[in-house]
């Protein structure tokens, strides 16, 4: 529970505490000893009551008119003394708790935590051996009670501002410690998502800028290692495009005239034949098996290198691949946007604009089970979006992307660009962003 608090409340949580605990002690150190120095300042007043009333017994007992002296003695007292006569007929004296329910300027529970102890001392006055009154002690406590309240007050504002300034440096040195802090755990996310261009500012404590600088330092060498690394794929995709193109010249000037060989003599072999029997069949079978040989090497030679795309440009060649796909899938609505601007691009970028739009479809074909697909293009500034859909059945969640796919997300990161797969609205979304300069001067370098 601790852990999960953030550090301005894991910093001021204690501080809180201790506040409500010192006070919680004064009051309990108030409790414990207010009560005995009030006892001990009011003792002397207890004795001097006393000593008050065996004196005035004796004068009593020794005067010839009693009722005179004790009369004197009362208009001496006055109503201000603490030492008072009080007669039989007015009952119990008073106690000195009674006159603290109304202090002025203290509050009730300020006196009831005090616990204020009995004081009061009442000693008989006799004359003639008949019990008449009593001197007593009844202290006015008002003064000592407004005196400790404000030493309690004066303690508590002591303790309360010197909370608010330990709180307010507490806070201040949080924020000079927590700003940068947030500062690296933003930048380590940027460096997450791969900006490696975006620096950290450095400040706060030394330990916090050294982790600042090393933070930097890595960006940089990941943004070193991202660019060898997109460096490497492009000249690997560079190498298959190349393995490619040989691989389809070899395929188209050896085993297309080799082919069309076989159909040249097949239909001479024919012609010179009777039509008739086995041999008729025979021969149908080889001219069969070898439109279907033209056709599948028509076909490897599209897949390896589109012969179209530096002859034609790359729009038109689009045009000849969605034909292609319309006359494979006449069961799937194709339809396609594309931009015009297309034919201006060549080189790398060209080739991968292909085949992505031809991976995709050749998986709406195999897996998606679609009744309609769309294709676009557009070119926007210096980045050329591509995003084909279909209303398929989707891909499986543990299998966003396939092989087809993984390779051509390996191509789109050669060329620092972006390829997503995404469902939304029952249609499956292939999306790519291309930078176009990019591109274009990673077709210059190679």
């Amino acid at each position: 529970m601790w852990q999960r608090l953030s550090f301005k409340a894991q910093l001021f949580l204690p501080l809180g505490v201790s506040f409500l605990t010192i006070l919680a002690l004064g009051g309990v150190l108030l409790q414990m000893f207010a009560a005995g120095q009030l006892a001990d300042e009011n003792e002397p007043g207890r004795h001097s009551a006393r000593a008050v009333a065996v004196a005035l017994n004796s004068s009593l007992a020794a005067s010839d008119n009693p009722r005179k002296m004790l009369d004197a003695f009362v208009g001496s007292l006055g109503t201000s003394s603490d030492i008072q006569f009080r007669p039989v007929e007015a009952g119990p004296p008073p106690s000195a708790r009674d006159g603290l329910r109304d202090v002025h300027g203290v509050p009730q529970w300020f006196v009831d935590l005090i616990a204020v102890p009995d004081m009061d001392a009442a000693t008989p006055v006799m004359i003639d051996g008949k019990h008449i009154g009593d001197v007593v002690f009844v202290p006015d406590l008002s003064a000592d009670l407004f005196e400790k309240w404000i030493g309690f007050l004066a303690l508590t504002s002591l303790v309360a501002t010197l909370m608010v300034l330990t709180g307010t440096i507490a806070y201040l040195f949080a924020g000079s410690v927590l700003r940068p802090l947030q500062n690296l755990a933003t930048g380590l996310t940027r460096i997450r998502r791969g900006d490696y261009a975006t620096p950290i500012p450095i400040a706060g404590p030394p330990e916090i800028r050294q982790s600042g600088e090393e933070a930097n330092a890595l960006a940089t060498t990941l943004a070193q290692l991202s660019q060898d690394n997109r460096d490497l794929l492009h000249r690997l995709v560079s190498l298959q495009d190349n393995e490619r193109r040989d691989l389809a010249r070899e395929l188209h000037d050896e085993l297309g005239p080799l082919l069309f060989s076989i159909r040249a003599g097949t239909i001479v072999l024919s012609e010179a034949l009777p039509q008739t029997g086995h041999v008729g069949n025979s021969v149908q079978e080889v001219m069969r098996s070898v439109e279907a040989l033209q056709q599948t090497n028509r076909r490897i030679l599209d897949r390896l290198r589109p012969l179209y795309i530096e002859e034609l440009g790359l729009e038109t060649s689009l045009q000849t691949l969605l034909q292609n796909f319309r006359k494979q899938a006449p069961h799937i609505s194709l339809t396609a946007s594309l931009d015009p601007d297309l034919n201006e691009i060549d080189g790398p970028l060209a080739q991968t604009v292909y085949r992505l739009i031809q991976e995709a479809l050749t998986n709406v074909l195999r897996h998606a089970a679609a009744g309609n697909a769309h294709v676009q293009t557009s070119i926007a500034g210096n980045t050329l979006a591509i995003d084909i859909s279909d209303d398929g059945a989707g891909f499986p969640a543990d299998n966003v992307f396939g092989r087809g796919l993984t390779g051509m997300q390996e191509r789109v990161r050669a060329l620092s660009g972006s390829l997503s797969l995404q469902r939304a609205d029952e249609r499956t979304y292939v999306s790519c962003r291309l930078p176009l300069e990019t591109a274009r001067d990673g077709s210059a370098a190679t």
